[in-house]
């Protein structure tokens, strides 16, 4: 899974947002380390629609522009939570060969 879907996967937990609410809560969440773009944004909720991940809750008209909600599916939770335990995973096998080679302390500096 690509980070920008990991970010907005993880976003959507809390509960359904709009577009801009995912690009805010995406670049507060990462420590503005994820930037994304509005056409990266809907090209992956476009993606994670037709994948079961994410759906569209509700629609509402704001100043003459529709605005649409997206949340996570059953199956969008169970993704992230596959993914977030594989990284954890990865991060914890390079973190024990870090240390055994001595090039990393305990705290986690390098």
């Amino acid at each position: 899974m690509r980070e920008p879907t990991f970010m907005i996967l993880t976003a959507l937990v809390e509960g359904p947002q709009h577009g801009y609410a995912i690009l805010t809560e995406v670049r507060r969440i990462s420590g503005g380390r994820v930037e994304l773009r509005a056409g990266t944004l809907y090209a992956v909720l476009d993606r994670l629609r037709a994948d079961g991940l994410a759906e569209v809750e509700r629609e509402e008209l704001v100043q003459s522009r529709m605005r649409r909600y997206y949340r996570l599916t059953a199956l969008g939770v169970r993704r992230l939570a596959e993914e977030t335990s594989r990284l954890r995973d990865n991060a914890e096998a390079a973190t024990v060969r870090l240390r055994r080679a001595g090039l990393l302390l305990e705290g986690g500096a390098a």
